[in-house]
């Protein structure tokens, strides 16, 4: 027998956690049909001398709901291994919807998660109204990798309330048992879950807040009931606990948590966790809760990051240092190379340096209030601004900061950022590391990737373009923690690439992939580890319309295979598009049968 796909001479991990074995692969349609020697011969073979072999990443947190109905490569994850991402986080989506409601969901996601309006716009075709037909749109288009999607919150409730949906507006009894109706059409038609949303830092692009961030107790507990019955399912949830209104609303807000994953119906459920400055110990009190819930019998899981959730501060991102500046603003709208032609001009960095910034969060923009706290604090803030490089390096020293660099120059914070965004022709990027990472260091991510309720995630693939580029956490937890760090404890390859595959997969009850077995999909990397290395983000214009956003690569990744096919080769995506939607319940019977 020929076989369709034969991987040698590589050291498997098999996604379980344990040791690796030196083994071959042989795959048939689409499927791992032998582990072992020996396999016979194959219409293509690949030589993983040197390299590992793992199962597919998956990516539980992405915000790909507009761009993976226009877009089949699906960068950047793509380029990191990932072989399954999972849409419809946070609460914000795209269906269902009504057609006079286009225009408000793309207000929306503009503003809670950085995706050019003119880019959805203009890529979405809006060929669907209700969910189902929402996810026979996601179905149709063929993809380098699969995808799972999420009922979202804030179209639902838009869909049901209409004008009543704004966020202080509660939800009869009435609206609450249509929205359990509609979300139980939704996973019945293969949807992997419900998201909610509850952060005050998420702002529509007309600056309000998101429709369902007051949701009531009440209301979430309605539409949880949802999953009564069903044995596939994840709920999910992101909130600040309304930290910028006050530390004290911890408990009332974890309460209405609480009883939204209670009323589950026994299913999974995750919230994001990170460690914000604000309320330094937070996260732990979040821990706190989570274990209650476990202990109550609820799989209650966090959601977390592998290195510090930050933003890209430049000329060419969304948010940059002199954003605020009266003389900026008045070139604000010139090319970039204009711009820069401009701020090279000393009596011009002398006007700017000489001026106050203005309020950025005005009323009416999506800007939120925290970018003036920052800006009016810049000097402090500053300590924790930082220059990636040609080689990133995301757990920097305090000596480093952008404060550092202008102490070392003998020049003020606001010269040093100014001759660092106008460096490289105005391309240069700063990094700002917002969450996790107080103390300067990594001690605290590692706490929490070592909970036993920990889930990798956080990605935001997809989304925040203009400002961030986390969809690489995969090839970064892979070296850097297993490899590279020096300021601290490591984590072992085989429970880094665990993190990354069968612990996703079985949280999600994908039991078809996340680990390397005789039956499972064909979904694979073959990775020169030693040679892994992220390359540096940079700014593209290959959104619908024109937009922006950041990508960024990483060299190393000899072979990523979704259903046996070779999607990437030597770190170029192929022509392959293999990847279909996963329907949540039905592909899983099949996979246990």
């Amino acid at each position: 027998m020929t076989h369709q796909l034969k991987i040698v001479n590589g050291l498997v991990y098999d996604g379980s956690g344990g040791e690796p074995i030196r083994a071959d692969l042989v795959i048939d349609q689409g499927r791992i049909s032998a582990v072992g020697t020996g396999l016979g011969e194959a219409r293509e073979t690949i030589d993983a001398a040197g390299c590992i072999v793992t199962p597919g990443f998956i990516d539980i947190h992405t915000h790909y709901d507009g761009q993976a109905t226009w877009d089949d490569r699906m960068e950047p994850s793509i380029n990191h291994g990932i072989t399954t991402a999972i849409v419809g986080n946070c609460g914000v989506g795209f269906a269902p919807v009504r057609p006079s409601d286009h225009d408000r969901l793309v207000r929306l996601m503009e503003g809670v998660e950085d995706i050019p309006g003119t880019a959805l716009h203009e890529g979405l075709k809006w060929n669907w109204e209700s969910f189902p037909d929402y996810l026979n749109a996601l179905d149709a288009m063929p993809r380098t990798i699969d995808i799972a999607a999420m009922i979202t919150h804030d179209p639902l409730r838009v869909y049901v309330m209409d004008e009543r949906a704004s966020f202080d507006a509660q939800a009869s009894d009435e609206d609450i048992a249509r929205m359990r109706k509609l979300v139980r059409e939704a996973l019945e038609a293969g949807a992997i879950g419900f998201s909610t949303g509850r952060s005050d830092l998420h702002r529509t692009a007309d600056g309000e807040w998101t429709p369902a961030s007051e949701a009531t107790a009440n209301e979430l507990t309605g539409i949880a009931e949802a999953f009564h019955g069903l044995t596939h399912g994840v709920l999910q949830a992101v909130s600040d606990f309304d930290l910028q209104r006050s530390e004290e609303a911890f408990p009332k807000e974890w309460e209405v948590v609480e009883k939204y994953v209670k009323a589950g119906g026994g299913r999974p459920a995750s919230i994001s966790l990170m460690q914000r400055d604000l309320a330094p110990n937070q996260w732990r009190d979040i821990l706190k809760g989570v274990e209650k819930l476990n202990a109550d019998g609820v799989d209650m899981r966090v959601q977390v990051a592998p290195r510090a959730i930050g933003v890209f501060l430049g000329l060419q991102c969304t948010f940059h240092p002199f954003m605020g500046h009266p003389a900026y603003k008045a070139i604000a709208h010139l090319p970039l190379e204009e711009r820069v032609a401009r701020m090279k001009d000393p009596a011009f960095k002398a006007q700017i340096l000489s001026e106050k910034p203005d309020k950025v969060a005005v009323e009416g923009s999506s800007v939120p209030p925290i970018a003036d706290v920052m800006l009016e604090a810049m000097e402090f803030v500053a300590e924790k601004l930082f220059m990636l490089s040609d080689d990133p390096d995301y757990e920097q020293s305090g000596e480093q900061s952008i404060a550092g660099r202008a102490r070392a120059r003998g020049v003020s914070v606001w010269e040093e950022l100014y001759d660092t965004v106008i460096a490289r022709d105005g391309k240069e990027l700063i990094y700002l590391p917002i969450y996790n990472y107080t103390e300067m260091s990594y001690e605290n991510v590692l706490t929490m990737m070592r909970h036993p309720q920990a889930l990798i995630g956080l990605s935001d693939g997809g989304a925040h373009v203009g400002t961030v580029c986390d969809a690489s956490f995969p090839s970064y937890l892979l070296k850097y923690w297993t490899q590279e760090r020096t300021r601290g404890e490591r984590i072992a390859l085989p429970r880094a690439v665990q993190m990354l595959t069968s612990d996703l997969a079985d949280f999600l009850g994908l039991n078809d992939r996340g680990r390397i077995r005789v039956g499972l999909k064909a979904d694979l990397n073959v990775i020169d580890l030693d040679n892994l290395k992220l390359e540096a983000p940079h700014m593209v214009a290959d959104l619908p319309a024109g937009g922006q956003r950041l990508l960024q690569g990483a060299t190393g990744y000899r072979a990523t295979i979704v259903a046996g096919e070779v999607v990437v080769r030597d770190g170029s995506v192929t022509d392959a598009r293999p990847g279909r939607l996963i329907r949540a319940g039905q592909q899983m019977a099949m996979a246990a049968e």
